[in-house]
């Protein structure tokens, strides 16, 4: 009708584009991780850690939270769960935007091409979040904000291409089917 060639007409004059996602690269040195199993999410004392250790030291890691356990430190005092290794070189890049699903699949086919020669690698991860204040989550349930919004999944890759897949919702969402 009348309304919709009007709002056609608006965006055409003001040339309204899509904002290209910003990306941001960093490299993390001499960086703990700790040691993971994929056949083993519950982790074993002195061999492998746990899914929700490696998700805990993931958030520390991409919120820049310093992991040397300083009492001097106001922050944070947390470490890197037992047992870690030191990785000389981890990249860390952080993509900014509207991402649709398509190129979420089309970032891990990517991801894994890391597991080719020369086999840095020994796993990898991909964390997507909805924003926080985002009026919808999964399944057909609004999305609660409350305290923090939570509204995320993260991949965890193996080398053997086995993987994990984490979610994490608000307490008054529905969780994923």
């Amino acid at each position: 009708g009348a309304e919709g060639s009007t709002l056609m007409s608006y965006f055409s004059k003001n040339q309204i584009q899509a904002l290209k996602p910003k990306i941001t690269f960093s490299t993390l040195r001499d960086l703990q991780c700790p040691v993971l199993q994929s056949n083993d999410l519950q982790g074993k004392p002195e061999e492998s850690c746990s899914t929700e250790e490696l998700f805990e030291w993931l958030g520390a890691v991409l919120n820049q939270v310093s992991l040397d356990n300083k009492s001097s430190s106001f922050l944070s005092t947390y470490c890197c769960p037992e047992p870690n290794t030191v990785v000389e070189k981890a990249f860390l890049c952080t993509i900014t935007g509207f991402i649709i699903p398509e190129k979420i699949i089309q970032l891990l086919e990517q991801l894994c091409c890391y597991f080719g020669e020369p086999k840095l690698a020994y796993w990898l991860t991909l964390t997507v979040h909805g924003f926080a204040d985002s009026p919808v989550s999964w399944r057909e349930s609004e999305h609660g904000f409350h305290k923090g919004g939570e509204n995320l999944y993260n991949f965890v890759i193996f080398r053997n291409l086995e993987y994990w897949l984490q979610m994490a919702v608000g307490a008054h969402d529905d969780c994923p089917p």
